[in-house]
């Protein structure tokens, strides 16, 4: 077993930073969401308001995206997300996302600050 990671003496910007960056996949492939349909997120993901997206809806898509990106936990990412679907909304769904989450994805995924 490792020893735990010493993250005492880092700042709140980047202890937030390193929480997005534990939750994200390997690569985009991994996203593996629906293309269609009804999708429910569980209340640790949408805890406040709206819980049920249609993703054949490109608004209500936006909104989980953003939702998921800015609350979902690493499986949520990979059940939820789908990969040509946010390549396709990254140019505007990064202006909805906060600057950290955005920032994280571009570093890990080179292929998504193309598509900006």
């Amino acid at each position: 077993m490792s020893a735990p990671e010493d993250l005492s003496g880092l700042s709140d910007a980047e202890l937030y930073r390193i929480k997005f960056v534990r939750r994200l996949p390997e690569a985009l492939d991994e996203l593996a969401g629906p293309e269609h349909g009804v999708v429910d997120l569980p209340l640790h993901v949408a805890w406040s308001g709206v819980t049920s997206y249609d993703v054949d809806r490109p608004r209500q898509r936006m909104v989980l995206y953003s939702t998921v990106l800015q609350e979902g936990m690493h499986d949520d990412l990979v059940a939820y997300l789908n990969r040509d679907f946010l390549l396709a909304q990254w140019p505007v769904l990064r202006k909805l996302v906060g600057r950290t989450v955005r920032t994280v994805w571009e570093n890990a995924f080179p292929e998504l600050r193309t598509a900006a």
